[in-house]
């Protein structure tokens, strides 16, 4: 669904990101399999709900509107997550078994067939089963390694277990000839990175760019409405989101990064007026009929990320 352009002009990912938001709480590292699974089950889909839940939310569909869609609303996305609860827990349960690859996408075939039983055949979630179960499997897997890791968990030993577990796997999935979907189909013929391809790589536009944009965010006292917010326009401005290149070619794309630029360029939330302004980009790309839905997919899973490692939700 998405890519990091390059020579976006990123910066270096903060070291702040890469550690835990704050000590776990409740005693965590005393939690048995099934507590771990069950704890990051629920955190994925607050995760998913914390995203449907935000506004504004430019082209998105949100508890106020269904953004750029016909075919879908707020209720279709709460059913979708509700058919998902127990698939987030499997996939941490198999991540913390060293399940192979083959086992994973197995499950999230599962989930697919199950989300789209409970919207009537429309597709509300499928980026997130794949990207946000693979984070789940990438907890289950450092949570088995926790005896031999000192402190809490922090993004980078997330991103390290994604890697080094999967990684050879997700490799030979992100070749062109691996599967015909819209996304492959949007990748070869923009030349554009997606999904599969952001896998492979261990998830930069999460680890190096969304999470820093949300603690930066948190950081800077702007609050957690405003610092999902943020993150989710420095997304639109920096990755290539193959839901908008579906929908609108690379002229909506264009459209899309140029609004979505303007505003990160302008201070974000931090600026006066942002609410007004994200409330125009909205209406524009509701006009053009763009949907990020990859940017979405994304603040999902830095979401998680984040309270995985002590942050909240």
């Amino acid at each position: 669904m998405l890519g990091l352009m390059a020579g976006a002009g990123i910066a270096p990912t903060p070291l702040a990101a890469l550690r835990p938001a704050r000590a776990p709480e409740g005693g965590h590292g005393q939690e048995s399999e099934r507590q771990f699974c069950a704890r990051i089950g629920r955190l994925a889909v607050r995760s998913l709900y914390a995203e449907l839940s935000l506004y504004p939310k430019p082209g998105l569909v949100s508890l106020l509107d269904n953004g750029s869609h016909d075919d879908m609303t707020a209720s279709t996305f709460m059913r979708s997550m509700f058919a998902l609860r127990h698939y987030f827990v499997r996939v941490t349960l198999a991540g913390m078994h060293g399940a192979p690859f083959s086992r994973l996408a197995a499950l999230g075939v599962e989930a697919e067939q199950r989300m789209l039983r409970a919207t009537g055949g429309i597709n509300t979630h499928r980026g997130a089963i794949f990207g946000l179960g693979l984070l789940c499997a990438a907890l289950g897997d450092c949570h088995a390694g926790a005896a031999a890791r000192k402190g809490a968990m922090t993004p980078l030993d997330i991103r390290t277990a994604l890697i080094a577990r999967w990684g050879a796997a997700l490799a030979a999935h992100a070749r062109p000839d691996a599967a015909d979907t819209h996304g492959t189909q949007v990748t070869e013929r923009y030349r554009v990175g997606g999904a599969r391809q952001e896998a492979a790589l261990g998830m930069p536009a999460v680890f190096e760019l969304a999470l820093a944009a949300l603690r930066g965010a948190l950081d800077a006292g702007r609050g957690l409405r405003r610092a999902r917010i943020d993150t989710l326009f420095a997304l639109m401005a920096h990755i290539s989101d193959t839901n908008v290149y579906h929908r609108g070619g690379e002229e909506g794309a264009l459209i899309l990064r140029r609004h979505a630029l303007a505003f990160v360029d302008a201070g974000g939330t931090a600026a006066p007026g942002w609410e007004a302004r994200a409330e125009r980009c909205h209406r524009i790309f509701v006009a053009h009929r763009l949907s990020p839905g990859g940017a979405a997919d994304l603040l999902a899973a830095a979401c998680l990320v984040d309270a995985a490692t002590g942050g909240t939700l």
